[in-house]
């Protein structure tokens, strides 16, 4: 199955161009253009992570190219717009680092400079959190803290101070706000201001706990732990990392050991075992193992989760491999698009889909932790 999932991803990137990528399904559906995304970059963090894990100098190669085509020698951003001060767009800055560390090419640095002043004007709530974009004002999303916080860390580890306490203090919040004691999982999304259509006027929190945004979550504590060194803002990650594993890991199906687009939802009509977010936590707890922060009972839950994908829906369609059962996007609003009112009847209508990167990039990321395994 190694060689078959190699074979995959290889294919992917082989029918793929910064101009256009299979992997990006959300951007054929609109016919639109190629654009700096965090989609894109999610994909190219995973196929960094491949060539790390075998040495096989294609993936960079490809990294490389996919970024060269956006990034120009000044460091400016091809399609980049701060003012709209959108968290997803600061994602796909994170692979600037590691370009940045193997060819030292100056304007991968300057592009990383770009993205930090975006964060240095980004608006924040009350509390300190960034806003998730400027047309979601005052509100946290757990898939926010994926988007900016690794990037942030990265570079304060590479370039700037070493002041890890911003993320740490974003981080804390989150948990304060969004955590749910009883059910040991996060609500997908937070409004300070608690005027959001989709926010409960006393607490702020949005309705449900959906998978991918606690994948998101679970994923970026995991990569902080290894961006921040080891110490007293370590320690704090980690403590928060763990209790969201712990209680994640009460949800997993018995069978296949995936997770519910719906989390706490079990075998609710419409409800489904879900690959993007299941990917999400598989990769967490692997590299949490890894890290020495997770027992080895999680390497193993991490393995058998990624073993259920496989099972469940990598499969054989027209003579290629296809990873199915990816939800292809989610959210809370705005205030003109009602449906997205973060209700159980809202998560389950979204399309379901193959090949998309939020579902193939956590695979691969999970892939090559289990690679690491031997």
């Amino acid at each position: 199955m190694y060689q078959q999932i190699d074979d995959y991803v290889l294919r992917l990137i082989q029918e793929s161009t910064p101009e256009r990528t299979v992997w990006n399904v959300e951007k054929i559906r609109q016919g639109k253009p190629a654009d700096w995304n965090y989609i894109d970059g999610c994909m190219i963090t995973a196929l960094l992570s491949m060539a790390e894990i075998t040495g096989e100098s294609r993936y960079f190669d490809f990294a490389e190219h996919f970024i060269d085509h956006f990034v120009a020698e000044d460091g400016t951003i091809l399609t980049y717009d701060e003012s709209k001060y959108n968290l997803d767009d600061v994602n796909e800055g994170r692979v600037l680092f590691a370009l940045y560390d193997k060819t030292h090419k100056e304007k991968y640095r300057k592009a990383a400079d770009v993205l930090r002043g975006q964060l240095l004007r980004q608006p924040r709530t009350v509390e300190g959190n960034f806003w998730h974009k400027l047309i979601y004002p005052n509100q946290v999303w757990l898939d926010g803290l994926y988007m900016a916080q690794p990037f942030y860390a990265l570079y304060e580890r590479h370039f700037g101070s070493g002041d890890f306490s911003d993320t740490l203090r974003q981080v804390e919040t989150v948990r304060a706000r969004m955590f749910d004691e009883e059910k040991g999982l996060y609500y997908h999304g937070y409004d300070a201001s608690r005027t959001a259509f989709w926010a409960d006027p006393v607490t702020g929190r949005s309705r449900n706990f959906w998978l991918r945004s606690i994948g998101w979550f679970a994923v970026a504590l995991a990569d902080l732990m290894e961006i921040v060194p080891a110490g007293e803002d370590n320690d704090r990650l980690r403590k928060i990392f763990v209790e969201l594993m712990a209680g994640v890991r009460r949800y997993a199906d018995e069978e296949t050991g995936m997770y519910w687009q719906v989390v706490d939802q079990c075998g609710r009509e419409g409800n489904y075992l879900e690959t993007s977010g299941s990917c999400m936590i598989a990769y967490a707890m692997l590299k949490g193992a890894r890290l020495g922060v997770l027992g080895k009972e999680y390497a193993a839950q991490g393995q058998k989760t990624f073993r259920g994908i496989v099972e469940k829906y990598l499969s054989f369609t027209d003579g290629n491999l296809n990873l199915g059962g990816i939800c292809l996007v989610a959210g809370l609003g705005p205030e003109n698009n009602r449906r997205r009112d973060g209700s159980y009847e809202y998560y389950i209508s979204e399309p379901v889909v193959e090949n998309d990167a939020k579902g193939v990039a956590p695979f691969i990321l999970a892939y090559t932790e289990i690679k690491r395994l031997g």
